[in-house]
């Protein structure tokens, strides 16, 4: 267990969000927003004018934030940094992949879902091999 990635105790842990507007008005009225006192927030509002630069900007700094528990990205927008998104390994913060009401949810590109699956397959593989 000393080996398991802790969440810090002596705050609450947050979800950071990376959405277009709809999603993220949606979990700010379910009360998932934060300002700290530095006026950063723990969401982006992804638009037609967001950059891919400033989209990995956001990726890079909430999964690297010690406070934060859970990155929500939509699945479009985590398409734009694909790459990152992929490569992220960590198991704090947890990325998950939400769809939007604009672009519905596809199970092919979630990174999570493929490697659960792969997981799924090689402990299937093992178990046969004994």
């Amino acid at each position: 267990m000393a080996n398991r990635a802790q969440i810090p105790t002596n705050n609450s842990a947050l979800i950071a969000m990376i959405a277009d507007e709809d999603t993220i008005t949606g979990f700010l009225l379910a009360g998932v927003g934060n300002v700290d006192l530095r006026r950063k927030t723990n969401y982006l509002i992804v638009d037609s004018k967001t950059t891919v630069k400033q989209i990995e900007d956001a990726f890079k700094e909430f999964t690297t934030r010690d406070d934060v528990a859970i990155v929500l990205i939509s699945q479009y927008v985590a398409n734009m940094i694909r790459f990152l998104v992929d490569s992220y390994n960590k198991p704090v913060p947890a990325i998950l992949e939400i769809p939007s009401k604009d672009h519905p949810y596809d199970p092919a590109h979630d990174s999570v879902l493929s490697r659960v699956k792969y997981l799924f397959s090689t402990e299937s593989v093992a178990s046969d091999r004994r």
